[in-house]
């Protein structure tokens, strides 16, 4: 009796939605870029056991698992539900590097939620509805973070390109996406917390950002539902954070300058980085971008190796999915 849940990585705020846009993302290669989550019924306690390229980056106690507190949240609407509370063991396979900015949290949290709701439904009949599981998921990611947003979840969760909306009773709209451009993901294999990433941004912006900020937003919004590509990815500029945070990003400027001189549509820093993303419609040039990339912005550890990685990927319109 088990069940087993992929959630995939995506790309928030996209450049021009700062915490109200995300985009889920998949390697064109097959690759399982996100995490999952296995829930197995148990005869005995609850538990969870971590395994993975990066479980070594995840705290050493149970109970400090964001995967852990998700089935405690799960449990607790399980009992204001009036339902009976199963026993389970939990297995967390940690694809997804810690600090990345490709909604590491957002997976395992995702994963979760999505897996225990789909072992009730198999096997206890019973299942919460999508916003409820999508408001659970946005609780769990604040925990982390600090501050509530959709950008990470949402997507990974719906798939697709997603919009966050003030309507706490929609959250999410899906956006027409580009589903011919590839999207080139480089990892460089260090970490930025999202904490530092907020902390380098200042308090209060310009009249004119604030106009630029929401011209870019409508403009690319407006080109996603006529699917104007060319208008879409001319806008696709980031004025609120990447200005701050590309000094946190080693050979981050230099790669953006190969890039966009190459004819990249776009370049921006996925969530709060490290992670570059980079759109093209070409795949032979998604494919000499990836090259470059793995040769000129992943970073060498003090070991002579590197955890980074690069992709081609395109939008994931399935988000989280069963594998069993």
């Amino acid at each position: 009796m088990s069940v087993s849940v992929f959630a995939p990585a995506s790309i928030g705020n996209v450049n021009v939605g700062f915490d109200v846009l995300g985009l889920a993302v998949k390697p064109i290669d097959g690759t399982l870029l996100g995490d999952v989550v296995t829930v197995t019924h148990s005869n005995d306690e609850d538990s969870l056991v971590v395994i993975g390229d990066f479980a070594k980056k995840l705290p050493g106690k149970v109970t400090d698992n964001i995967v852990w507190h998700c089935l405690l949240l799960f449990n607790q609407q399980l009992l204001e539900h009036k339902q009976d509370i199963a026993k389970v063991k939990l297995t967390l396979e940690k694809r997804m590097p810690v600090g990345s900015g490709l909604g590491s949290s957002a997976c395992s949290v995702v994963a979760a939620l999505a897996g225990l709701n789909a072992f009730y439904e198999k096997y206890h009949q019973f299942s919460f509805e999508e916003k409820l599981l999508l408001k659970m998921m946005g609780q769990m990611e604040a925990k982390i973070s600090g501050s509530l947003h959709y950008d990470n979840v949402a997507p990974c969760f719906l798939g697709g390109m997603q919009l966050m909306v003030q309507d706490q009773n929609v959250i999410a709209h899906k956006l027409p996406s580009f589903d011919d451009c590839y999207y080139v993901m480089a990892y460089p294999g260090i970490e930025v917390s999202t904490k530092a990433a907020r902390d380098i941004l200042p308090d209060k912006y310009s009249r004119a950002e604030l106009i630029n900020f929401g011209q870019n937003l409508a403009t690319f919004v407006d080109a996603c539902h006529r699917q104007d590509k060319s208008l879409a990815h001319a806008v696709l500029v980031d004025v609120v954070a990447e200005p701050y945070r590309a000094k946190l990003l080693p050979g981050y400027s230099d790669a953006v300058h190969y890039l966009k001189e190459n004819g990249a549509l776009a370049v921006g820093i996925s969530g709060s980085g490290p992670t570059l993303f980079c759109v093209t419609d070409d795949k032979a040039k998604a494919i000499q971008f990836a090259q470059w990339l793995t040769a000129n912005y992943l970073q060498t550890l003090a070991n002579g190796k590197s955890e980074g990685f690069v992709h081609v990927c395109q939008p994931d319109t399935q988000g989280a999915v069963s594998l069993t």
